[in-house]
Parts: structure tokens; sequence; C-alpha cells
């Protein structure tokens, strides 16, 4: 493993944390972080970290210190296209990708690193948003944890019902027509914090952590991603449709809802948390689909109901 930069002054995480280059068995190198709870003794286990789209590993930094002051250390990395990770397209604001089974090759990058970095056992999924969409996956793949938690999963994105079919139109003809490259419709070229105003969003609640997410790329704008291509909408669409047709996977889960949710869809994370049979399903009164960048109180409920269920199924 290879020393990678690790943006300390913006990550609001605690100290030693440690950042290194990995390649995947595509060759593509991946970035990856690990940051160890206190002293290692009485160390409850390590929460491997999926983030969501347009996410990187300093935006992680608040979860890292609230899992550590749980007992937790941390692994987080940046999706292949995302964070510092090498990007698909020349022109890097671009979300891309072609399958969304490829993202399992980082999966596996960072389950060799826990590995090899002897991160303390046993092991936990937290995935976000897109992070969900890639756990889930990655849990029917048999995944090595204990047990997973997920916070506003893109089990599906929230559509009108009229909206549907077209969003199958665009994701299935877009491509064939010479479109795959183009920005999805409706979908800006930049992150939508640049320039994004907080009265309004669809992220947070809170002010305090909207400027601190628009602070990280304002001092690091290669962090920054704007919106997908209509081939990664594509690839989106039918992995979360393959997705919803398999049964649970057989580990103890714990899925937050955001009461404000409107960005994943609700109710396919409804009915998947249904038939799970060691799956609950918690909703969070007042948040949005940022639950770890929420109101302190919203973080703080998080939080302990995410350590709590670790600590359950350790």
């Amino acid at each position: 493993m290879e020393a990678a930069p690790l943006f300390v002054d913006v990550a609001n995480a605690p100290a030693g944390g440690q950042s290194w280059w990995v390649t995947a068995a595509d060759g593509e190198k991946v970035r990856v972080a690990a940051w160890r709870s206190g002293d290692g003794t009485g160390d409850r286990g390590t929460v491997l970290m999926f983030p969501g789209r347009t996410e990187y590993i300093e935006k992680y930094g608040p979860a890292v210190g609230q899992f550590a002051a749980r007992g937790f250390s941390s692994l987080v990395l940046d999706w292949r296209g995302q964070g510092l990770t090498a990007r698909a397209k020349a022109d890097r604001r671009l979300g891309h990708i072609e399958d969304f089974r490829d993202y399992q090759k980082d999966v596996a990058v960072l389950v060799d690193v826990a590995r090899r970095a002897h991160l303390p056992k046993p092991w936990f999924l937290l995935g976000h948003s897109m992070g969900g969409c890639i756990g889930l996956r990655a849990l029917h793949e048999h995944l090595p944890v204990r047990a997973a938690v997920f916070s506003g999963p893109l089990w599906g994105i929230q559509l009108k019902p009229v909206e549907v079919g077209i969003a199958w139109v665009v994701a299935l003809l877009g491509p064939v027509l010479g479109f795959g490259d183009h920005l999805t419709p409706h979908a800006q070229p930049d992150h939508k914090l640049i320039g994004g105003r907080f009265e309004g969003n669809d992220l947070t609640t809170d002010r305090g952590m909207w400027d601190f997410m628009k602070s990280q790329i304002a001092r690091y704008p290669d962090l920054a991603l704007g919106g997908p291509t209509v081939i990664w909408f594509r690839a989106m669409m039918i992995e979360t449709a393959r997705l919803m047709r398999l049964p649970a996977p057989d580990v103890p889960t714990l899925t937050f809802l955001a009461t404000r949710e409107s960005i994943v869809n609700i109710d396919r994370m409804r009915r998947l948390m249904e038939r799970w049979p060691n799956g609950r399903l918690e909703t969070m009164e007042g948040a949005e689909h940022e639950l770890m960048m929420e109101r302190p109180e919203i973080r703080k409920k998080f939080f302990d109901r995410a350590a709590e269920f670790f600590r359950e199924n350790s």
C-alpha cells in the first residue's frame, strides 16, 4: 500500500488517521483511510463505511469521531470515480460507471486493507445512500461483517409514478442514441453544494453541517463531483431493480429512514425491510437524507442506535 493524501485540516476527524492508495483487481487505484479507536484496548470492532454518491473520505471525519467515542475503529474509501480516486471522464465533474458491479472491486480492496492492517474484529457495515446499494450487493456476496446499518439506502430513486416509465426510457435508450456520456436530464454539472443555498436543500436541516460540507469542497475542489451520466443512471436503475428481486441477506440489519427523505425510494426501503427476517426499520423524525450530517440531537440518536445495534450483534 502506498501513502495517499488525507486532508486532515477539513476532515474534523480524530488524530491518527492513515490513508493509502490500493490497486483493485482491474488496476484502478482506490483511496482508503483507517482510524483506530483509542489505543486499541477494548476496541469493539471496525465499521466499514460505504459512502454515498459524490462523497469522499474527509466527509466521514465526524462519523469516524462519533464511532471512535463509542469504541469502534473505522475504515472509509473513495469509490472509483469519486473523491481523489481516479475519475472515468476527462470532465472530472461527471459521475460515471458502466456497471454497478464494478464497485464490488472497490469493496474487495476495502476488505483486503482491513485484513492487511489487522483492524479489530468483528467488522460491521455502514452504508449511506449509494453506499447502501453497493453494501446490499456486498452482503449478497458474503461481505464478512456481523451486522449492517443503512442510512437512506439507494435501493431505488424517489420518482412519481408517471416518472418511472420516463426514467427507464432515458436509462435504456439514451446510451443507444449516443447520449450515454451526457448528464442525466435535470442533473447539474457541478456539486449541488457549489452555489447551492441552505434554504430549501434536500440534504440536511442543520446549517452548521451544510457549511461544513461546503467548506470542504471549497478548500479542496478536486473532492467535488457533479451530476451522473446517463450510463451511470442506467447502471443504477438496473442494479437496484435486480437487488429488489433477491431475498434479504441473512445478516442482522438496521435501516434508518428520514421522515423528510426526498432522494431515495421510500417504498422500496419499507418493502425490503418488511421481508428482512432479522432486519429493523427506524424512522428519524424531522430529518432529511443526510442523517449523519443532521442536527446534533438527530446525529446523537443515529450513532447511539447504530453503535448499540453493532454491540448487540458482536
